[in-house]
């Protein structure tokens, strides 16, 4: 059972709690058996008086009775710790995995998440855990003690005749090679299924986030179809699934039965023969009424584990995947930034193209540029987003690649231009950036960033819950919960990416305030669309196709002429520009 502890990736107590189950499972079978015992026995009694030399022995028919009561009585006690070491700890289990899994994914690079739907994940976390759980709680015990009692039941019925049991258990061997043959098969149209409903988890994602494209631009028809033709295959897929396990595992019973002709052609070869007793031959014709109940199980259960592996052997490549690492006590004197010779694609051409530059601590660098030369990538390989593909980049002399992760963010605060909220209240939205953070501080640090301004109309204040990615707020005063969280982290390096893009002008002249409060003493880097807004930068740096183009301050670069002077030229211009009538 080693490989399915490496399989499902069970912790040692995942495990434990599994043999365990299985262990319950098969002393609950066993207990069950006891009953059939008592029958051979009654019958035995029965049988004695036949042969005329005995009377009927009644007080053994009730010693035997009340053994099959206790046999009732243990089997109601065994399932009821096969249920606690089976179901409790297979949800526990899985429960364990799920944070696991999330945990995972949150040290895993974004180049990772690039490459994956939104939707696979959400299946990885769910589905797949729950295919797991299933497997846990249903199959795998019931599968290993339905294995064990047979084996144990054929040792026994072959100490009484192993002639007898041979002919009982004759056709298994097919049976279990036909479950087998299923396999093959099985996994083809489980790997169809699944990625069928992978395709529905993105069709369903699709149409919830675009809901507001369909409704203006009619496209229920053209959108509800792809969902439609998704579901449509995912049920198709599932019934070829059903049909090719329900096909074999009916055959194979059908043909595990013929095990009954057998016992029976055998029994009356051996009994007229002489080489049986009528009572061995009755006790085997009752037996093998019975006998193939956990052998059913197994052929019942074959399907599903192998259905289950396809989750699996997913779970597995996602766990191969390698998170970042690095020093998590890493000493950082200094917050002093210097990329050398940086380059970096998403894919295989470069969007980032051998850009050397430095970021002084306590001074405020600007990051401008067209659309697409490369400026948020730039800034999120600071924050280790993802690691170069050539040169490095250090905080403090000291290169990133060898810091961890989480010690790097807890050096840096960030307000991106795509502001993610969660569907809780204004308090614990803010709270984001400091764990932890008394009440006092948040109000402080939502003061600042000009929250108040529109918390004060909510109805629960800093209680109001914002709803999915605050979408009861406007951009504008999503934004200043972003800035505020930035503000209560207090950290000693800011990343600000359009920071006051999505602020009308009143407001925009407020957060510039509180924004010049959070960048003073800081190392900031300024990503920025609107020229006018970086004008007072310690340094300006230009990017075009990746490359750093030039830098030096507003006055330098203006009276350069490049393509900074350029772009603050065609902006100048567009503040000109009305709707005309």
């Amino acid at each position: 059972m080693f490989g399915i502890k490496r399989m499902m990736n069970l912790s040692d107590e995942g495990y434990a709690a599994m043999k365990k189950g299985v262990a319950s499972s098969v002393l609950t079978n066993l207990c069950m058996l006891i009953p059939f015992g008592v029958v051979l026995q009654w019958i035995n009694v029965l049988l004695r008086p036949l042969d005329g030399n005995a009377a009927l022995d009644t007080n053994s028919m009730w010693i035997w009775y009340a053994a099959g009561l206790v046999g009732v009585v243990l089997s109601l006690l065994s399932y009821r710790v096969e249920y606690d070491k089976t179901y409790t700890a297979a949800y526990t289990e899985t429960g364990k995995t799920r944070v696991e899994v999330a945990e995972r994914l949150r040290k895993l690079p974004l180049s990772f998440f690039n490459s994956r739907d939104t939707s696979e994940l959400t299946t990885n976390i769910m589905g797949d855990c729950a295919s797991i759980e299933h497997a846990m709680s249903h199959v795998v015990p019931g599968l290993f003690a339905g294995v064990i009692t047979v084996t144990l039941a054929c040792v026994l019925l072959a100490i009484l005749d192993w002639r007898m049991a041979a002919a009982l258990y004759a056709a298994l061997p097919v049976s279990l090679g036909l479950i087998f043959l299923m396999r093959r098969v099985m996994n083809k149209a489980g790997e169809r299924h699944v990625k069928a409903k992978l395709d529905v988890a993105e069709q369903t994602q699709e149409y919830l986030e675009g809901i507001k494209v369909v409704k203006a631009y009619g496209l229920s028809g053209a959108k509800s179809k792809a969902l439609r033709d998704a579901m449509r295959r995912m049920m198709r897929e599932a019934v070829v699934v059903e049909a090719i396990g329900g096909s074999f595992v009916t055959l194979a019973m059908m043909i595990l039965q013929v095990g009954i002709g057998f016992v029976t052609l055998a029994g009356v070869t051996f009994l007229t023969g002489g080489t049986l007793s009528p009572t061995l031959m009755l006790a085997f014709l009752v037996i093998s009424a019975k006998i193939y109940a956990p052998v059913i199980v197994v052929l019942t259960l074959m399907p599903e584990f192998f259905y289950m592996m396809i989750s699996t052997r997913r779970m597995q490549a996602l766990r191969r995947e390698r998170p970042m690492t690095g020093d998590a006590d890493a000493r950082i004197d200094n917050y002093n930034i210097e990329l050398k010779n940086v380059s970096f694609a998403y894919n295989r051409e470069d969007v980032i193209r051998s850009v050397s530059l430095k970021i002084p601590q306590g001074g405020v660098t600007a990051l401008v540029g067209p659309s697409g030369s490369g400026k948020t990538t730039l800034s999120r390989l600071i924050a280790r987003f993802w690691d170069v593909r050539e040169g490095t980049i250090t905080v403090g002399g000291r290169d990133i690649r060898g810091v961890d992760p989480e010690r790097l963010m807890s050096l840096m605060s960030f307000v991106f231009q795509d502001v993610v909220l969660f569907n809780d209240t204004v308090m614990n939205n803010i709270r984001v950036g400091k764990q932890g953070a008394t009440d006092e501080e948040v109000y402080a640090a939502a003061k600042a960033a000009r929250c108040d301004e529109f918390v004060s109309d909510m109805p629960q204040r800093y209680e109001t819950v914002i709803g999915e990615n605050g979408c009861t707020l406007s951009g504008g005063e999503r934004q200043r919960i972003s800035i505020a969280r930035a503000l209560l982290k207090n950290a000693p390096i800011v990343l600000l990416d359009e920071a006051t893009a999505s602020l009308d002008p009143e407001n925009e002249t407020l957060i510039q305030d509180a924004l010049s409060a959070l960048v003073k003493g800081r190392t900031v880097l300024v990503i920025a669309h609107r020229l006018r807004t970086v004008e007072g930068a310690d340094k300006i740096v230009v990017l075009d196709k990746g490359r750093l183009a030039e830098e030096g301050s507003s006055e330098t670069l203006l009276a350069k002429g490049g393509l900074f002077a350029r772009m603050y030229q065609i902006q100048k211009e567009s503040l000109g520009w009305s709707v005309a009538g």
